[in-house]
């Protein structure tokens, strides 16, 4: 039997009772693979400029930087919720400018998509104090209400980057987008920029960026609930804190086990069957 890693005292005061504590109920639950083709990168003035004198380009790397959840019940479906979420991507790309020269370069793509979960019923208003009133003679202050609104979870990888393309400007964009402005990106994603995001329209000359990303994600609706659960009291570890004895490195060192499974290989999972994605583009 595999060692405790977690062992406790015991003793009389240990009897288990039942207690009622309160968490999040998970009501429903989707998985989803999104593929958005054809994504609008928006680049600042000196990436629009290297895009320009460019001839090959790549996505080396993509990260959700910020994520915007809204969540909305669905008129004469009472109990169900539309979930939006607006995914800001952050991607670094790497542009050949001739000479054998390499650039890199970072955009901000934004994806979209909904979904409809079941989100139970709730007719009452949940009030719920801040626990900072301390000064008796102070005013009191409003504690904070929550509506009966759930609350939608987003679980995600980062995305997939499944193509990069450089499209020659028409009078009719084509791609997938969700057409921005400056005042629509939030500040948290604008501060992850070394330099100012362009949104000028350069009309019918000039190029944009594309890409396609694939996104794996887990969404859910929670409520808060009330449980009665068998519990027992804190219980005391009977395991000691070692310190580590920093004058001796190497013995520290010899004591780790050998990291066998950083070296293997291991077999190729199988694939599963192809399924085709109802969904593809902005998630719509």
């Amino acid at each position: 039997m595999a060692e405790n890693r977690f062992p406790c005292a015991s003793g009389p005061s240990r009897d288990r009772e039942t207690v009622c504590i309160e968490t999040n109920r998970v009501l429903d639950s989707c998985r989803d693979r999104d593929c958005f083709e054809n994504v609008r990168v928006y680049l600042s003035c000196y990436g629009k400029e290297v895009l320009e004198r460019t001839g090959a380009i790549r996505a080396k790397c993509a990260k959700i930087v910020w994520t915007y959840i809204g969540i909305d019940p669905i008129r004469f479906n009472r109990g169900f919720y539309s979930v939006t979420i607006r995914f800001y991507v952050k991607i670094t790309f790497e542009a050949c400018v001739g000479g054998g020269r390499s650039q890199e370069l970072d955009g901000v793509a934004v994806l979209e998509k909904r979904v409809i979960l079941y989100g139970g019923e709730s007719n009452v208003n949940i009030f719920k104090s801040h626990g900072c009133q301390n000064d008796f003679c102070s005013l009191p202050q409003p504690v904070c209400e929550e509506h009966n609104v759930p609350t939608a979870i987003v679980e995600i990888v980062d995305p997939v980057l499944l193509s990069t393309k450089i499209v020659e400007r028409v009078s009719e964009c084509n791609c997938c987008c969700c057409c921005c402005q400056e005042n629509d990106l939030p500040e948290a994603v604008l501060n992850t920029m070394d330099a100012p995001l362009s949104f000028d329209d350069d009309g019918e000359t000039g190029r944009y960026l594309t890409v396609s990303l694939g996104i794996f994600s887990i969404v859910r609706i929670v409520r808060p609930a009330q449980y009665l659960i068998q519990a027992t009291e804190y219980c005391i570890p009977e395991k000691e804190c070692t310190p580590v004895e920093e004058d001796d490195p190497c013995r520290v060192f010899r004591s780790m086990p050998f990291p066998v499974g950083e070296f293997g290989v291991g077999c190729a999972p199988t694939p599963p069957p192809f399924e085709k994605s109802p969904r593809c583009g902005c998630g719509s």
